[in-house]
């Protein structure tokens, strides 16, 4: 078994190596997932991604690179940067307690539809319809409409990723993520394995992280490239 350590170090490659096997799409040494699932690659040999990256383009227009420090090669003929997100991953020390005083809902497969609309407009790029396949996915309701959801995305036999963490701007400053995230990652820690999570470099949403529990711990940097 590959050490937890070495996995987080290149969570996407392992997912697919594992978990997530059936989604992945291998090009010259390069793995990436199936474009309809999450637009996400990686690498070990970063002299592989210029042939991978020019084939893999072909299926779709954007994706993403994700990598603790190396810098991916392109064709820049056939792709071109569209931004580098400074990004860090975090993982759980020990869950704090957290009064869940709301109703959490396991979100069917018909659901998938609602999630992405909610998603992609609180925060898109990421997300895809399919993406509900990574995963348990996670809601609170308002009136008979979703409007705060968590997921999860990237997973191998020991470490399952916290993701898709959003809620409407009508009702946020509820406590809403608060209550998703203790109970997704509840979720996780029953199936023995360790929640970790990526975000943005500066997210204020840090702070809440770490008050569940979760500690920074790297870098993980997203480089977004589109289709020339």
């Amino acid at each position: 078994m590959i050490a937890l350590e070495k996995q987080l170090k290149n969570p996407v490659w392992h997912s697919l190596n594992e978990t997530h096997k059936k989604f992945a799409v291998e090009i010259n040494g390069v793995r990436f997932y199936n474009p309809e699932v999450c637009p996400f690659g990686s690498f070990e040999d970063v002299g592989k991604t210029v042939v991978a990256s020019n084939e893999y383009v072909k299926g779709t227009d954007e994706f993403f690179y994700v990598s603790e420090n190396q810098i991916p090669l392109v064709d820049d003929t056939k792709v071109a940067l569209v931004k580098k997100i400074d990004g860090c991953q975090m993982v759980l020390n020990q869950l704090a307690n957290v009064e869940i005083t709301e109703k959490i809902f396991p979100l069917a497969k018909e659901m998938m539809d609602e999630i992405y609309d909610l998603v992609w407009m609180v925060m898109p790029g990421y997300y895809r319809k399919r993406t509900y396949e990574m995963g348990k996915y996670f809601g609170i309701f308002r009136d008979g409409k979703l409007v705060s959801v968590t997921g999860q995305r990237m997973q191998t036999d020991q470490f399952i990723e916290v993701s898709a963490v959003v809620t409407h701007p009508n009702y946020t400053r509820q406590g809403l993520a608060k209550q998703l995230i203790a109970h997704t990652t509840k979720e996780i820690l029953k199936d023995g394995k360790t929640p970790i999570l990526h975000t943005n470099k500066g997210n204020l949403a840090i702070s809440l992280y770490e008050k569940l529990g979760f500690e920074l711990t790297r870098d993980m940097n997203w480089w977004l490239y589109r289709k020339l």
